[in-house]
């Protein structure tokens, strides 16, 4: 049994070359060829191995095959465990019987089992390997391209694996790092088994539930607090960004301002430890920029969503309908998205963060140590909470523009009560969040009402009384509703 600890990056197929000629060219480098694999993953129509956690596949290469069972591991930002079993074989049939029996659970029936096994999906690819050594450490690069395949369905494999043979699991975080600085390569959250399960429709579809509260450790330090909202904030990271990938148009605007959440929810977590240093701050700029269409798209969405009901009561209702459509088309998300995924600045934020939560984890950096995880949070809240106040003065009213700018702060004071709102009473800190989160709300609609009065003003439309009065009755509303959370007592005093 070998236990692989493994960093898994994705690239684009057109930067093969230049990804070869990198890897050549790095000191201590030992190119070791390319060889053809191919490989058939097996499950019962029940999926019984992936309910244990579990992956089985047998491997073809130069006419000599292998079985390999895969059993349940870690992973933490970007960087997999996972206990793996190899056995020799003389044909291309898996004989169960062959792994140790203390992988099976105790209430397995290998038998039955090896009976329904079934092919599920193949892989099949060119890897090109190499060793490095860094200092006293050896890491294994393999870089595939081929294909996943399922049903005569394909999708491509373009994938940059370290793998670390013998020394420390810095050395994965330092190649990608080198890597990332100068290659448009990003984590790799999913491995060839999950994405040909999905192929094969063996898997559910990927879902990502709206994150009320971080789900901090019980008698957690500080230490720990700020691994958790790390490796919290990476993982929806690389969800979201499949799920963006796997996505119909139609989600994209919502997704991204998810996305763009998350990032977000990570510099102020990093701002908060005093670790935002210049590089980091231009990355998190450099994602922004290429996600500034995603207000526009929200406006667009919001007006669209539930048979637009914003519009419905409107006799031009089609037209508006149809315009609006057609702006969100023009925003051109997907190759938003694309120029973002292939900007080095994505992939390599991405590993910097990877590599301060193992450097947070083996004690290389220190954060706050005098202060407890009640006092930070405690500290946390107020700072926010002040510059809200600040903002937003109750004796000062409010027009929509000034909500518009005032949009970011206020997503940043809610990022802070997520991050640190497990620790609290609900009751109180609820009804103290609710009308602040409802603010943000609205803060969106006024915005689709601007986007309404763009559109008709371009078309000459004569709505522009009736959107007077829906933004005014909003503004009051919302006036209403801020005036009194600016009286209600905070609830971390």
């Amino acid at each position: 049994m070998a236990a692989e600890i493994e960093l898994k990056l994705f690239f684009p197929e057109n930067e093969r070359e230049r990804l070869v000629s990198l890897l050549d060219s790095l000191p201590h480098s030992d190119p070791k060829g390319t060889k053809h694999l191919s490989n058939c993953y097996f499950d019962t129509p029940q999926l019984t191995l992936r309910h244990w956690d579990m992956g089985l596949r047998i491997r073809g290469c130069d006419g000599r095959f292998e079985q390999t069972i895969k059993t349940a591991g870690t992973v933490i930002g970007g960087v997999h465990s996972r206990p793996e079993y190899n056995i020799d074989i003389d044909q291309p049939k898996v004989n169960l019987s062959l792994f140790p029996q203390k992988i099976w659970p105790q209430e397995a029936e290998l038998a039955q089992v090896q009976q329904q096994l079934q092919p599920l999906f193949d892989t099949d690819f060119n890897r090109m390997t190499w060793h490095i050594y860094l200092d006293d450490s050896l890491v294994e690069v393999a870089l595939d391209v081929g294909t996943i395949s399922a049903h005569d369905i394909n999708e491509p494999i373009c994938e940059l694996e370290f793998e670390l043979l013998a020394g420390d699991t810095q050395a994965l975080l330092a190649l990608g790092l080198q890597v990332t600085a100068q290659i448009p390569a990003r984590l790799g959250h999913d491995s060839k088994a999950k994405r040909g399960y999905r192929l094969a429709a063996m898997a559910s579809p990927l879902s990502l539930e709206a994150l009320e509260f971080i789900e901090l450790p019980q008698k957690t330090t500080l230490k720990q607090t700020f691994i958790t909202l790390l490796s919290t904030g990476l993982e929806r990271w690389q969800l979201l960004e499949t799920m963006l990938l796997d996505a119909p148009d139609e989600q994209l605007p919502e997704l991204s301002y998810r996305l763009r959440a998350c990032v977000r929810l990570l510099r102020c977590t990093l701002s908060q430890f005093n670790l935002l240093d210049d590089e980091l701050t231009h990355g998190f700029d450099c994602i922004e920029s290429h996600l500034a269409f995603v207000e526009d798209g929200l406006s667009y969405s919001q007006i669209l969503d539930s048979q637009a009901a914003l519009i419905a009561k409107q006799p031009r209702q089609a037209d508006l309908a149809h315009w609006v459509a057609q702006g969100l088309t023009e925003l051109a998300i997907p190759n938003a998205i694309a120029l973002m995924l292939a900007d080095t600045c994505y992939g390599h934020l991405q590993m910097r963060l990877v590599s301060l939560l193992f450097d947070c984890r083996g004690g290389r950096i220190h954060v706050e140590p005098h202060l407890d995880v009640q006092q930070f949070a405690d500290k946390m809240q107020e700072a926010s909470w002040q510059r809200i106040v600040a903002l937003m003065p109750a004796e000062v009213d409010l027009d929509s523009d000034d909500y518009q700018s005032f949009a970011k702060a206020l997503d940043e004071s809610i990022f802070v009560g997520v991050a640190y709102g497990e620790l609290y009473p609900s009751k109180g800190r609820d009804l103290f969040r609710a009308p602040w989160r409802d603010l943000a709300i609205g803060i969106r609609t006024l915005a689709a009402y601007r986007r309404l009065s763009l559109i008709s003003q371009t078309h000459q439309l004569d709505i522009q009384d009736w959107l007077e009065n829906k933004e005014q009755s909003l503004l009051f509303a919302m006036e209403h509703s801020r005036r009194s959370a600016l009286k209600s007592q905070p609830y971390w005093r």
